[in-house]
């Protein structure tokens, strides 16, 4: 699924970087749970980060799966030290694996514009400690921005698999008047509007004229996703 020059794997691992140099963290994972992709991993800096995916992954829960649910940000300073009824398998399963024994911190981020969801981003430490309010901040703000290139990575990994398959002039239209709607509902611009369409379609195996169908019908709305 990688570019045949490598580019989709070097895209694919710059992904994890800017969040270590954001914060004072060990490692980190970027993981997607849409479309074709499922549950799968994206980048991580360290095989630490991936098992700690790994795990979450196959147990069901844990800070990514909160993280998403919630759309908030999920901070477990001392996360060996301290219950956590949200998650209780996971925790429980850090505490017994072996790679526990690296991880004293987990910070997990969701990856979510409008009305899509899209991943995590999680962050672990090996030492305990609590993010600033500015750190948490920091990382907010660029998990939305790395939630674009996510998109453009899962998009451009699958070609073909959401087909546009409309060629009537009335359809296009329509598609183009739904891409007007999202950039109005989200004030972001045409091409990330158009972009966040094709997620959407991607996300649900549904063609692009429907999803569009959907909005300019106003039986979806984007921002009403926002929080």
């Amino acid at each position: 699924m990688a570019d045949r020059d490598g580019s989709g794997d070097a895209q694919r691992e710059s992904l994890c970087q800017p969040f270590l140099a954001a914060v004072p963290a060990t490692g980190a994972a970027v993981s997607v749970f849409v479309g074709l992709h499922g549950q799968s991993t994206l980048c991580a800096s360290d095989d630490v980060a991936a098992r700690l995916d790994e795990m979450q992954f196959d147990l069901g829960e844990g800070p990514s799966w909160e993280a998403l649910a919630t759309r908030r940000p999920v901070l477990a300073p001392g996360i060996r030290a301290s219950g956590h009824p949200a998650w209780p398998m996971f925790a429980e399963a850090l505490r017994s694996d072996g790679v526990g024994n690296n991880v004293a911190s987990m910070y997990a981020f969701p990856l979510a514009v409008g009305s899509l969801d899209i991943g995590a981003v999680d962050l672990y430490s090996s030492s305990v400690r609590e993010l600033t309010s500015a750190q948490v901040a920091d990382v907010v703000a660029l998990a939305t921005r790395v939630t674009w290139q996510v998109l453009r990575c899962i998009l451009a990994d699958e070609p073909g698999e959401v087909e546009d398959s409309v060629v009537s002039p009335y359809s296009r239209r329509e598609i183009h008047q739904a891409t007007g709607m999202v950039l109005a509902q989200l004030g972001i611009s045409a091409a990330d509007a158009a972009l966040l369409l094709r997620a959407h379609a991607f996300s649900t195996g549904r063609p692009v004229r429907e999803v569009a169908s959907d909005v300019v019908a106003r039986r979806m709305d984007f921002g009403e996703g926002s929080r």
